[in-house]
């Protein structure tokens, strides 16, 4: 089984990458940082006994996709882990900034996945983990381009789930809240409210992915309090959501 993951240098995409090496799975290991992949994967040989490549790239680029298919022409497993935000104004964010965000939050994403589905299809076997956000269930006002990439990463990956029933593939989507990893200090919001309140641990957060992808899983909310919010913004009226992601950001 060959497995690639995509962000893998830290956060959740490392501890996917921890739980698939355990498993006995080769790997690919994907990110901008070549030298902290290369002691994960040094790591990874060490324990596991698994085959672990990797490839030093920016997926923010538009070519991003086409690059690691051309490296990996297929898979067995693919997590679409990587991904970023920025926090602020939408007409204050740089537009290249804002380009490089829906680059790598959607369109690698999405490219990758297409690049890779059809061998899975014609094997009758394989499995996709995209990697949204219980932020992608409401706008998010000073998040505007992150909310809405999360919005789309839980829309496709649904849609694709349910395309597939069925033909021995399956499409995951992992919708963590608030986690404990860089992720708030790239996006500027380290000191917002919604870092400030308790975060999940990013270890708890992947392997409850993981178990979700393995076992076949649509959907995957992990804790509580996130299954609690997912439930009652089906019956919040729009505006107070609006107010509440607001204060949760700003």
């Amino acid at each position: 089984m060959k497995a690639i993951v995509t962000g893998a240098s830290g956060g959740l995409g490392l501890e996917f990458a921890k739980l698939l090496a355990a498993d006995g799975c080769d790997l690919v290991l994907v990110a901008r940082s070549g030298d902290k992949l290369e002691t994960l994967a040094a790591q990874l040989r060490s324990q596991h006994h698994v085959d672990v490549g990797v490839i030093a790239q920016d997926l923010g680029v538009p070519d991003a996709a086409a690059r690691i298919v051309e490296r990996v022409p297929s898979c067995d497993i693919l997590v679409n882990n990587a991904g970023f935000a920025s926090n602020g104004r939408f007409d204050t964010i740089p537009p290249q900034r804002v380009r490089e965000e829906l680059l790598l939050d959607v369109v690698t994403l999405t490219e990758l996945t297409r690049s890779y589905l059809p061998g899975m299809r014609e094997r009758g076997n394989g499995r996709i983990l995209n990697v949204a956000s219980t932020a992608g269930l409401l706008p998010g006002p000073f998040m505007a381009v992150y909310y809405a990439a999360k919005a789309y990463v839980l829309s496709f990956s649904q849609a694709l789930a349910e395309e597939l029933r069925g033909s021995g593939v399956t499409v995951t989507v992992l919708a963590p809240g608030a986690t404990a990893t860089g992720f708030a200090d790239r996006a500027d919001v380290a000191k917002t409210l919604l870092f400030r309140l308790p975060t999940a641990d990013a270890a708890a957060v992947a392997k409850a992915g993981y178990r979700g992808m393995m076992a076949g899983k649509d959907l995957v909310i992990p804790g509580f309090s996130n299954q609690t919010l997912a439930f009652a913004i089906r019956f919040t009226p729009r505006r107070l959501l609006l107010w509440i992601s607001r204060k949760l950001t700003e």
